[in-house]
């Protein structure tokens, strides 16, 4: 099959989230299974300097603006990566969608209308000698392109994928008019939402299929408190919304193959478990070596947002560290969020590391050397960290929300599947009630080791998600305009 796969970040070209890591493991196993799969992003600088394979540039117009493709391979992969080179949109260091104080670059719709508008000119055939069966858009970056293909005849299917609803893409209600966009894009029935322009329902409203990262959070966004607002649009299109479950690359991350290991391990061992966790303990600032250790590691990568439950480590903290426990901590976001957590280094010094930024190196580390891994979400569409955890014989610690739910098990009512553990409810307490739960099984190291082993059995690559997605794509055919009723977009939210 010819695929276009649309995104505005993938690994290792840019990466800030859970998208790149599926823009990079599912267009790789697709390429691998020998489909023509194509990856277009964003001309960002880290992006162009890292393109490999033999680099070519198309010189394009579109809508009488000049641009230029730039083709090459995503590392490590066969997959061809169109980098759409737009300097004034594109051509700008950090983060792709925020400035160096967190907030939104200003001109965001106008950098995200032109990836839109030329993914659905790329697929439909219109700038190069290549023609897509397939358009597969991803989160409201690339949300305009199912919008701006539903009226072609001859046009290929679309598929719009949810990686987390809670980002929608808002913008004021002038917008429209700014962009050019037709006047149908100006009405409940198009993209707007409460008074504002909404590019993630283009997706949602136009695209031939809507998928998203797991099962539980398909049914879970149909409901008012996971919605977002558009819980009624996403009940009113139940009958083309699938849930599949993400993948790792399992090259990637593998502990008998890791390279940012201390010690590599095929099975629980706990010789190979301590000296990663002595590594870890010198690498971030713990007095919590491989030796007398009476409490557990517990670990905690993600985004420094209330969505990944921090605030509820930072309030379980004394109690978690009254019983024994140390805690290693990785990531970045809300500046309070980012000082909470230097803060609580500076209180408990040797008991909490915390490292504010990304680090590949460490994040490895951490799923190898902790004991346990924290993800108490208050909702997680699908969750990467948690199968990372599980390959590497860390159990979660999790909310049954979303992806978590559908892949971690819990130890005590899983029948002998179990390979992590639930909290009971999303507050301190329960985090802190259900990692005292978790060290009592810690504790009998014959029984962890049996957990620890469940969680490393477990299938986590693309394969299955892969041949889901190909499933997919072949039932999936252009269909008419959807005929959306209006009420559905006008559910009551909490602005």
């Amino acid at each position: 099959m010819k695929i276009l796969f649309a995104a505005s970040e993938a690994w290792p070209l840019v990466k800030t989230g859970g998208l790149g890591d599926v823009a990079h493991g599912l267009t790789h196993a697709l390429r691998e299974r020998r489909h023509d799969v194509r990856l277009l992003l964003p001309a960002h600088p880290d992006a162009v300097a890292g393109l490999e394979g033999r680099i070519r540039r198309h010189a394009l117009t579109l809508d009488q603006r000049p641009f230029t493709l730039i083709e090459g391979q995503l590392p490590g992969t066969r997959v061809t990566t169109w980098l759409l080179d737009d300097p004034p949109l594109f051509a700008r260091a950090g983060n792709p969608y925020t400035t160096e104080d967190g907030a939104p670059w200003p001109d965001n719709d106008r950098r995200y209308h032109r990836l839109g508008r030329v993914a659905a000119a790329l697929a439909a055939g219109e700038l190069l000698p290549w023609r897509a069966a397939v358009l597969h858009a991803n989160d409201w970056q690339t949300a305009l392109a199912p919008f701006f293909l539903h009226r072609r005849d001859d046009r290929p299917a679309t598929v719009f994928t949810i990686h987390n609803l809670a980002y929608r893409g808002l913008f004021p209600a002038e917008t429209h008019i700014r962009l050019g966009l037709p006047p149908e894009a100006w009405s409940p029935d198009g993209l707007e939402f409460h008074g504002q322009l909404a590019f993630i329902k283009g997706g949602l409203a136009y695209a031939d299929a809507v998928t998203t990262v797991s099962p539980t959070y398909a049914r879970e966004i149909r409901t008012p408190a996971f919605g977002c607002g558009l819980d009624g649009l996403l009940r009113h299109r139940a009958g083309v919304l699938h849930g599949i479950v993400n993948g790792i690359d399992t090259t990637v991350w593998d502990p008998a193959a890791d390279l940012h290991l201390a010690a590599r391990y095929r099975k629980p061992d706990p010789a190979a478990r301590a000296a990663n966790r002595a590594a870890l303990a010198q690498r971030i600032g713990l007095d919590d070596g491989a030796e007398d250790r009476h409490g557990p590691l517990l670990g905690f990568i993600g985004r420094l947002v209330e969505q990944k439950g921090v605030d509820l480590i930072l309030a379980a903290l004394p109690r978690l560290l009254a019983n024994g426990a140390s805690v290693a901590l990785l990531g970045s976001g809300e500046r309070h969020l980012e000082e909470a957590l230097r803060q609580a280094a500076r209180r408990y010094p040797g008991r909490v590391g915390v490292h504010v930024g990304y680090d590949e190196g460490l994040a490895h580390l951490i799923e190898a050397g902790c004991d346990l891994f924290l993800m108490p979400s208050r909702f997680e569409p699908c969750g990467l960290n948690q199968l990372y955890s599980l390959r590497y014989g860390t159990p979660p610690v999790v909310t049954a929300t979303g992806g978590l739910a559908d892949t971690v098990i819990d130890v005590e009512t899983g029948g002998g599947a179990g390979n992590g553990f639930h909290l009971p409810a999303i507050d301190a307490d329960a985090l802190a009630s259900t990692v005292e739960r978790a060290t009592a099984h810690w504790r009998r190291p014959a029984a962890w080791r049996r957990i620890q082993g469940r969680g490393m059995a477990g299938d986590y690559s693309w394969d299955a998600s892969a041949q889901s997605y190909l499933r997919l794509y072949r039932s999936t055919s252009p269909s008419a305009t959807p005929s959306i009723c209006s009420a559905v977009t006008r559910t009551p939210q909490s602005r």
